[in-house]
């Protein structure tokens, strides 16, 4: 189903509200939904916002870069994949994403998205601390091959 082996899956149902004037899901709902997908999987990995807050903390996105292969529709079922697939314990996380629709039984969406660690009271680059690389380098995936912890 995935390109990826051993991915976070979050589950969409497509709902009247993401549904734009075309009659498909709107460019802006696939990007609300893998920041969606990104926070439960680092909630699953032991991270909160809380937790980025009581330490000033966060990991905001530097860029995607996102392909929109098939739109999707009202009532369609996707299952949201995500991967850390590069994380240099300093200040970066790259993260791969990919949807697929169980109707049209194919990734219809697929991103990248690398994301840099900031002061949240400054916005200014920051050093990864100790809590995330704690949490995100044994969850790094190299492309093809198990997960791996990299440090």
């Amino acid at each position: 189903m995935f390109s990826l082996p051993q991915p976070f899956i979050s589950q969409w149902a497509i709902t009247d509200s993401v549904i734009d004037h075309y009659g498909h899901v709107n460019n802006v709902a696939y990007v609300k939904q893998i920041e969606t997908t990104a926070w439960l999987h680092s909630n699953a990995l032991g991270l909160s916002i809380e937790q980025y807050q009581a330490i000033d903390r966060g990991m905001a996105i530097r860029s995607h870069v996102l392909q929109y292969h098939q739109p999707l529709h009202l009532s369609e079922q996707v299952h949201c994949a995500t991967w850390i697939t590069q994380c240099d314990g300093k200040a970066t996380l790259t993260r791969q994403f990919e949807m697929y629709s169980e109707q049209k039984s194919t990734i219809v969406f697929s991103a990248t998205t690398e994301f840099v660690c900031i002061a949240l009271s400054s916005g200014k680059i920051r050093r990864m601390p100790e809590l995330f690389r704690d949490a995100y380098l044994p969850a790094v995936l190299a492309p093809g091959q198990p997960s791996v912890a990299v440090k």
